[in-house]
């Protein structure tokens, strides 16, 4: 009964609790609702309340806006009012200015006009008197003609042969100063250059002839020399190609042949076999062989002394070997290897002082004459066989041309050939450096005459000074004074393209004109 009691109790209580939970939800959802409606109705006045400020503050914004707005344009009518009676008035005197052009260039023109109807007017009277200048000067030539018997050609052609003697006189006087001016300082430069190069290189002045001398101790060495029915003197000569003269000069034999290399073999081989006392042909070749083998290392030798000496670098053995034969060989009695040494030495010192390369100057001059060393044994000049053996050892092209050019088988290009050419007539002409064959000097003198007595107006010639000057007498009343430099010209060269000659030639002119009267 309790428990049921208790079970009613506890369902009542929650019943209660759910109806009061109920009633108090309704409650609150009913104040909250009131409580919105109040806010709401609050938000909307208050919503009202700015929108009528905000019209209001529109408004008077509105207003402030029609007021500056109207300010503005009445300030831009104002400056625009401005600019344009500014510009009205640029206008205006814009106007006046062209108005006061207009009536300058009017006034202008019409003074050209009135100028030109002058010059009409003058150039008509101009056209009029030169009418009669026409009239008059065709009178006057026909009365000149008249009295000179003379046509108009005829004395315009007197006069262009009276212009052209006084500007044949006139020129040949420029010549003659130019050419003197050039030649006065071409002397002076070349003079320099080569008195440098000449007081720089000291060289022997003793010719080689082509015969030797082998001194004997006794005169009974030259029976030893024969030997027995000539075969000691037949085996020398078939083994080295050389002449033994063995005639009364006491204690001495000469050896002759115009190949120096076979002649020093001989000599060496000669000189050993006296000094040995043991002399049969077997002993002979044995000697002439061993002078052979020795004559070949000097010539090595020699030829790289000259490599050496002008400090050439660089040279193809071959050519080196080339160059100690030189050491064998002379021209007019001169050594050709020392003679190339020297020109060496010229060129490259000639060089230095023209700022030229002086290493390829030596070069070139060293081996200028290196054909010399062949020409017996190969057809050609040596020039050729020296352009050939250069060429086929590589050597440059400048080296190649200045041998072509040494002895002015082609045209000299490059300065190089040019000093090298002025290099080999040094060596070759400076005093006791080389014979002349008498004949050919003789000849030469007789030519350089000749050449002179060929031209027209030429009295007398006379090759002076060994064939270093020729001075010639002209006739005066054929060669005048202004034609002088021309026929000098013109003698200069013919002696340049018809003779050969060491150094140079000059050609002295002279013209002498006498009044003689007498008085009685």
């Amino acid at each position: 009964m309790n428990e049921t009691l208790i079970l009613w109790c506890i369902i009542t209580f929650f019943a209660g609790g759910i109806i009061f939970a109920a009633a108090a939800f309704f409650v609150g959802v009913k104040y909250r609702k009131r409580v919105a409606e109040a806010e709401i109705g609050s938000a909307e006045e208050e919503a009202k309340r700015i929108i009528a400020d905000g019209e209001k503050e529109s408004e008077r914004k509105k207003r402030e806006a029609l007021i500056e707005a109207k300010d503005e344009i009445h300030r831009l009518q104002v400056e625009a009012d401005r600019d344009l009676k500014e510009r009205r008035g640029d206008l205006n005197r814009q106007e006046r200015r062209l108005q006061q052009k207009e009536e300058t260039l009017d006034r202008k023109i019409d003074n050209i006009e009135r100028k030109d109807e002058q010059a009409q007017r003058r150039l008509k009277q101009a056209e009029e008197k030169l009418n009669e200048a026409e009239i008059i000067k065709k009178s006057q030539l026909d009365q000149l003609e008249r009295i000179s018997e003379l046509t108009t050609e005829q004395a315009k052609q007197q006069l262009l042969d009276a212009l052209e003697n006084e500007l044949t006189h006139e020129k040949a006087l420029k010549i003659q100063s130019y050419e003197q001016q050039l030649k006065d300082e071409a002397d002076r430069r070349a003079r320099k250059v080569i008195s440098l190069a000449i007081a720089r290189c000291a060289a022997e002045t003793v010719s080689e002839t082509t015969v030797s001398v082998v001194s004997l101790p006794n005169d009974e060495m030259k029976g030893r020399i024969i030997g027995r029915e000539g075969r000691n003197i037949r085996t020398i000569e078939t083994l080295t190609g050389v002449d033994l003269i063995i005639d009364d000069t006491p204690e001495a034999i000469t050896l002759s042949s115009h190949d120096p290399i076979r002649r020093e073999i001989a000599r060496q081989a000669l000189e050993r076999l006296i000094t040995d006392g043991r002399i049969h042909p077997a002993r002979i070749e044995e000697m002439v062989e061993k002078s052979r083998r020795e004559v070949e290392q000097k010539i090595r030798s020699e030829g790289e002394r000259a490599v050496l000496e002008t400090n050439v670098h660089g040279i193809h053995p071959e050519l080196v070997k080339l160059l100690g034969r030189l050491r064998f060989r002379t021209s007019y009695g001169q050594n050709v290897l020392n003679h190339s040494i020297e020109v060496a030495y010229f060129a490259g010192m000639m060089a230095s002082e023209l700022g030229v390369d002086p290493a390829q100057a030596r070069r070139a001059g060293l081996l200028h004459d290196i054909g010399k060393a062949l020409n017996h044994e190969i057809e050609g000049s040596h020039v050729e066989i020296g352009v050939d053996v250069c060429r086929k050892y590589k050597e440059p092209n400048e080296v190649i041309h200045a041998i072509q050019a040494h002895h002015n088988d082609v045209e000299p290009k490059t300065v190089v050939a040019c000093l090298v050419q002025a290099a080999d007539a040094i060596s070759a002409a400076r005093p006791a450096a080389r014979r002349e064959n008498l004949e050919n000097y003789i000849k030469r003198l007789e030519k350089l005459e000749e050449i002179a007595n060929s031209f027209d107006g030429v009295e007398k010639s006379f090759a002076i000074q060994a064939g270093r000057e020729i001075r010639i007498m002209v006739k005066p009343e054929v060669i005048k004074d202004e034609k002088m430099v021309l026929v000098a010209r013109d003698i200069v060269n013919r002696i340049e393209n018809e003779l050969e000659y060491p150094g140079q030639i000059k050609v002295n002119l002279v013209r002498e004109s006498r009044a003689i009267e007498y008085a009685k």
